[in-house]
Protein backbone atom coordinates (compact mmCIF):
# COMPACT_ATOMS: atom_id res chain seq x y z
CA UNK A 1 0.00 0.00 0.00
CA UNK A 2 0.84 3.91 -0.45
CA UNK A 3 1.02 6.50 1.89
CA UNK A 4 -0.52 9.71 2.32
CA UNK A 5 1.08 12.61 2.91
CA UNK A 6 -1.09 16.00 3.02
CA UNK A 7 0.91 19.00 2.80
CA UNK A 8 0.75 22.57 4.20
CA UNK A 9 -1.54 23.52 1.00
CA UNK A 10 -3.55 20.70 1.03
CA UNK A 11 -2.52 18.56 -1.81
CA UNK A 12 -2.29 15.47 -1.70
CA UNK A 13 0.99 13.91 -2.51
CA UNK A 14 2.33 9.85 -2.46
CA UNK A 15 0.97 6.84 -4.93
CA UNK A 16 -2.48 7.21 -4.44
CA UNK A 17 -2.78 10.99 -5.19
CA UNK A 18 -3.70 12.57 -8.67
CA UNK A 19 -3.67 15.98 -9.87
CA UNK A 20 -6.96 17.79 -10.91
CA UNK A 21 -5.58 16.76 -14.41
CA UNK A 22 -5.47 13.14 -14.04
CA UNK A 23 -9.02 13.36 -13.12
CA UNK A 24 -10.45 15.70 -15.45
CA UNK A 25 -8.61 13.03 -18.04
CA UNK A 26 -10.53 10.39 -16.55
CA UNK A 27 -14.07 11.87 -16.25
CA UNK A 28 -13.64 12.99 -20.33
CA UNK A 29 -13.06 9.57 -21.27
CA UNK A 30 -15.28 7.90 -19.27
CA UNK A 31 -18.00 10.81 -20.82
CA UNK A 32 -17.08 10.14 -24.16
CA UNK A 33 -17.47 6.45 -23.87
CA UNK A 34 -20.83 7.13 -22.52
CA UNK A 35 -21.87 9.19 -25.09
CA UNK A 36 -20.92 7.00 -27.90
CA UNK A 37 -23.16 4.13 -26.71
CA UNK A 38 -26.06 6.46 -26.11
CA UNK A 39 -25.66 7.89 -30.11
CA UNK A 40 -24.99 4.66 -31.57
CA UNK A 41 -28.26 3.19 -29.65
CA UNK A 42 -30.09 6.65 -30.46
CA UNK A 43 -29.37 5.94 -34.53
CA UNK A 44 -30.28 2.60 -34.53
CA UNK A 45 -33.69 3.48 -32.33
CA UNK A 46 -34.55 6.28 -34.89
CA UNK A 47 -33.66 4.49 -37.73
CA UNK A 48 -36.05 1.66 -36.69
CA UNK A 49 -38.54 4.32 -36.20
CA UNK A 50 -38.33 5.62 -40.22
CA UNK A 51 -38.51 2.63 -41.64
CA UNK A 52 -41.26 1.81 -39.45
CA UNK A 53 -43.03 5.19 -40.80
CA UNK A 54 -42.20 4.29 -44.34
CA UNK A 55 -44.11 1.19 -44.16
CA UNK A 56 -46.85 2.61 -42.28
CA UNK A 57 -47.25 5.75 -45.01
CA UNK A 58 -48.08 3.45 -47.70
CA UNK A 59 -46.42 2.64 -51.24
CA UNK A 60 -43.27 4.66 -51.88
CA UNK A 61 -44.33 5.35 -55.74
CA UNK A 62 -42.42 2.79 -57.28
CA UNK A 63 -45.77 0.88 -59.20
CA UNK A 64 -46.47 4.95 -59.97
CA UNK A 65 -43.43 5.21 -61.73
CA UNK A 66 -42.87 1.70 -63.75
CA UNK A 67 -46.25 2.89 -64.63
CA UNK A 68 -45.50 6.57 -66.25
CA UNK A 69 -41.97 4.49 -67.97
CA UNK A 70 -44.12 1.66 -69.46
CA UNK A 71 -47.14 4.34 -70.94
CA UNK A 72 -44.21 6.13 -72.06
CA UNK A 73 -42.60 3.41 -74.15
CA UNK A 74 -45.22 1.90 -75.26
CA UNK A 75 -46.33 5.31 -76.35
CA UNK A 76 -42.88 5.65 -78.15
CA UNK A 77 -43.08 1.91 -79.81
CA UNK A 78 -46.29 2.88 -81.15
CA UNK A 79 -44.35 5.94 -83.05
CA UNK A 80 -41.72 4.19 -84.22
CA UNK A 81 -43.17 0.78 -84.78
CA UNK A 82 -42.61 -2.54 -83.21
CA UNK A 83 -41.53 -6.01 -83.31
CA UNK A 84 -45.17 -6.98 -83.33
CA UNK A 85 -46.16 -4.43 -86.33
CA UNK A 86 -43.08 -5.36 -88.11
CA UNK A 87 -44.17 -9.68 -87.91
CA UNK A 88 -48.06 -8.91 -88.40
CA UNK A 89 -46.82 -6.28 -91.43
CA UNK A 90 -44.76 -9.14 -92.92
CA UNK A 91 -47.48 -11.87 -92.68
CA UNK A 92 -50.38 -10.07 -94.42
CA UNK A 93 -47.57 -9.06 -97.51
CA UNK A 94 -47.30 -13.35 -97.43
CA UNK A 95 -50.68 -14.01 -97.43
CA UNK A 96 -51.11 -10.90 -100.42
CA UNK A 97 -48.68 -12.74 -102.39
CA UNK A 98 -50.40 -16.52 -102.06
CA UNK A 99 -53.58 -15.03 -102.70
CA UNK A 100 -52.82 -12.89 -105.53
CA UNK A 101 -53.04 -14.37 -109.09
CA UNK A 102 -49.83 -13.90 -110.89
CA UNK A 103 -52.36 -12.40 -113.89
CA UNK A 104 -54.25 -10.14 -111.12
CA UNK A 105 -54.64 -6.43 -112.29
CA UNK A 106 -51.74 -3.81 -110.94
CA UNK A 107 -54.34 -2.57 -108.55
CA UNK A 108 -55.28 -5.52 -106.93
CA UNK A 109 -51.88 -6.62 -106.39
CA UNK A 110 -51.01 -3.17 -104.74
CA UNK A 111 -53.46 -3.45 -102.21
CA UNK A 112 -53.28 -7.18 -101.46
CA UNK A 113 -49.48 -7.33 -100.88
CA UNK A 114 -48.84 -4.01 -99.48
CA UNK A 115 -51.93 -2.37 -98.57
CA UNK A 116 -52.85 -4.95 -96.23
CA UNK A 117 -49.55 -5.25 -94.53
CA UNK A 118 -49.84 -1.40 -94.23
CA UNK A 119 -53.03 -1.46 -92.18
CA UNK A 120 -51.87 -4.22 -90.32
CA UNK A 121 -48.90 -2.13 -89.04
CA UNK A 122 -51.14 0.80 -88.72
CA UNK A 123 -53.61 -1.36 -86.52
CA UNK A 124 -50.54 -2.67 -84.37
CA UNK A 125 -49.40 0.53 -83.73
CA UNK A 126 -52.69 1.78 -82.60
CA UNK A 127 -52.99 -0.91 -80.13
CA UNK A 128 -49.65 -0.04 -78.60
CA UNK A 129 -51.04 3.76 -78.76
CA UNK A 130 -53.89 3.02 -76.86
CA UNK A 131 -51.89 0.75 -74.12
CA UNK A 132 -49.87 3.89 -73.67
CA UNK A 133 -52.86 6.29 -73.56
CA UNK A 134 -54.55 4.28 -70.79
CA UNK A 135 -51.59 3.09 -68.49
CA UNK A 136 -50.24 7.51 -68.58
CA UNK A 137 -54.29 8.02 -67.57
CA UNK A 138 -54.48 5.31 -64.78
CA UNK A 139 -50.86 6.43 -63.41
CA UNK A 140 -52.10 10.29 -63.73
CA UNK A 141 -55.45 9.02 -61.94
CA UNK A 142 -53.68 7.12 -59.13
CA UNK A 143 -53.41 9.58 -56.53
CA UNK A 144 -56.71 10.54 -56.38
CA UNK A 145 -57.52 6.99 -54.80
CA UNK A 146 -54.68 6.25 -53.24
CA UNK A 147 -53.44 7.65 -49.73
CA UNK A 148 -54.43 11.23 -48.99
CA UNK A 149 -52.01 13.99 -48.53
CA UNK A 150 -49.08 11.81 -50.36
CA UNK A 151 -48.69 13.95 -53.47
CA UNK A 152 -47.15 12.09 -56.44
CA UNK A 153 -43.54 12.79 -57.17
CA UNK A 154 -43.45 15.43 -60.10
CA UNK A 155 -41.04 13.01 -61.97
CA UNK A 156 -43.82 10.71 -62.49
CA UNK A 157 -46.38 12.92 -63.26
CA UNK A 158 -44.32 14.33 -66.26
CA UNK A 159 -43.54 10.73 -67.49
CA UNK A 160 -46.81 9.98 -67.61
CA UNK A 161 -47.83 13.31 -69.37
CA UNK A 162 -45.35 12.08 -71.69
CA UNK A 163 -46.53 8.91 -72.32
CA UNK A 164 -50.50 10.19 -72.67
CA UNK A 165 -49.16 12.47 -75.40
CA UNK A 166 -47.58 10.17 -77.30
CA UNK A 167 -50.31 7.75 -77.12
CA UNK A 168 -52.62 10.35 -78.40
CA UNK A 169 -49.96 11.28 -81.47
CA UNK A 170 -49.70 7.83 -82.08
CA UNK A 171 -53.53 7.02 -81.92
CA UNK A 172 -54.04 10.09 -84.50
CA UNK A 173 -50.92 8.51 -86.67
CA UNK A 174 -52.13 5.35 -86.57
CA UNK A 175 -55.94 6.30 -87.57
CA UNK A 176 -54.77 8.39 -90.30
CA UNK A 177 -52.50 5.81 -91.69
CA UNK A 178 -55.27 2.60 -91.46
CA UNK A 179 -58.11 5.31 -92.89
CA UNK A 180 -54.84 6.07 -96.04
CA UNK A 181 -55.54 9.30 -95.34
CA UNK A 182 -51.84 9.67 -94.63
CA UNK A 183 -49.49 7.96 -96.99
CA UNK A 184 -51.82 6.23 -98.79
CA UNK A 185 -50.85 3.80 -101.59
CA UNK A 186 -50.50 5.02 -104.90
CA UNK A 187 -53.22 4.58 -107.59
CA UNK A 188 -52.51 2.04 -110.37
CA UNK A 189 -53.57 4.01 -113.32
Amino acid sequence: MGTKTVDETGAETGTEAKTDEEKVDVTKTNDATASDEVTENDEAEAGDEVTAEATEEGPSGVGQGAGAIVSAALGLVSLTGGWIGTVAAARETLVGQLETASNASVAKQIKEVYGDAWQASALWAGLFALAALIVGVVVLARPAFGAPGKPQAPWIKSVAWGGVVLGVIGLLLAVLKYTDALLGLPSAG
